[in-house]
């Protein structure tokens, strides 16, 4: 990793560069409806191959960050890990859940009919699965972060998602009844964890060992800045081509989908970020830790949202609202961490 990492143009606008997307992508569904058609009839397995494509070019790019030899130093300060892996993994899912749950279900009872709150429910719960592993590093540098234990902290939650996402995802839904099918949702964890991650691992080796670390983490990784942001976008056009219907015939959802969303955003870095100081841990530690479980690996939930459920579900849709409130959020996150470093005996 880059010792300074500032958040770039696009990251900075991401909301803005959504809303154009969303926009851009409705009016290509009503007056080019032969495109989504078209694209529609490219799907393997439940899995739309073009969204698969661009959701590589997405995820490919985080992958190459992670460095799995960063694991073996976490031994050494073992309590941020422990704060990351329990709020991410045994805490964050459940009380997505349950928020969510509580405002589709009830507080908006009135507005979203109840199949649609089942599909805005399953979006939200992907979310709150999958912590982030790739925007954390930029939140780690606004609040001068420990950018190595920063980057253990990605690992070891990365590992965890190869084994537990699919069964906390299955375990949630289940319960509201949603039928899951095994064999696409453990497709999707494959497609969209497993090969990305294999294929950047290989990488990483191989340019390592050809032209040193050096060059890997200052000059390699960094041809690769804007695929992620390229990937989302024409993701984001390509979805709302085919959910124009639903948003122009339900816009109000897009609001009431996101005020769960950051409640639980609020939530879960508080949570964690409380917790950091109460264990005395050190802020460059805290922060990181509150943010990555604050923030969502929502390319991962996306895919799986389509896999699952499809372009034009309610589920896609709910994700899709996760990256729309996503920036904003989190950099109100930022100026609170920064605004309480005092809180740490820190300068």
């Amino acid at each position: 990793m880059k010792k300074k990492e500032d958040i770039g143009f696009f990251e900075r606008y991401l909301t803005l560069w959504v809303a154009l997307c969303i926009m851009v992508g409705i009016a290509v569904g009503q007056w080019l409806p032969a495109l989504p058609d078209v694209l529609g009839l490219w799907e393997y397995a439940n899995v739309s191959i073009p969204i698969a494509l661009l959701i590589w070019l997405m995820i490919y790019p985080m992958m190459l960050k992670v460095d799995f030899q960063s694991v073996k130093n976490v031994v050494k300060r073992p309590k941020g890990i422990l704060v990351t892996c329990v709020t991410n993994w045994l805490i964050k899912p459940f009380t997505m859940f349950g928020i969510a749950w509580f405002f589709f279900f009830v507080v908006f009872k009135a507005w979203i009919p109840a199949e649609l709150a089942d599909q805005y429910l399953a979006g939200a719960v992907l979310l709150g699965v999958a912590p982030c592993t790739a925007m954390v590093f930029v939140w780690s540098y606004l609040t001068k972060g420990d950018a190595a234990y920063t980057l253990a902290q990605v690992a070891v939650n990365d590992l965890i998602i190869l084994m537990a996402f699919a069964p906390i995802v299955a375990l949630l839904l289940g319960v509201r009844g949603v039928s899951i099918p095994w064999g696409t949702l453990l497709l999707s964890v494959l497609l969209f964890v497993v090969v990305p991650l294999a294929a950047a691992i290989v990488t990483r080796i191989y340019v390592v060992r050809e032209s040193g670390i050096n060059y890997f983490n200052n000059v390699f990784i960094h041809k690769f800045d804007k695929a992620t942001i390229i990937g989302l976008l024409l993701t984001l056009v390509i979805l709302f081509s085919f959910q124009g219907e639903t948003i122009l015939a339900n816009p109000l959802h897009i609001l009431l989908i996101a005020v769960p969303l950051i409640m639980q955003t609020f939530l879960i870095f508080f949570v964690a970020y409380g917790w950091s100081r109460a264990w005395k841990l050190p802020h460059d530690v805290a922060a990181p830790a509150g943010m990555i479980g604050a923030s969502n690996f929502f390319e991962l939930a996306l895919a799986v949202a389509i896999s699952l459920f499809g372009l034009q579900s309610g589920a896609a849709l709910a994700t899709v609202v996760g990256v729309l409130v996503e920036v904003p959020v989190m950099l109100t996150l930022v100026r609170i961490a920064n605004k309480t470093r005092c809180w740490f005996n820190e300068k």
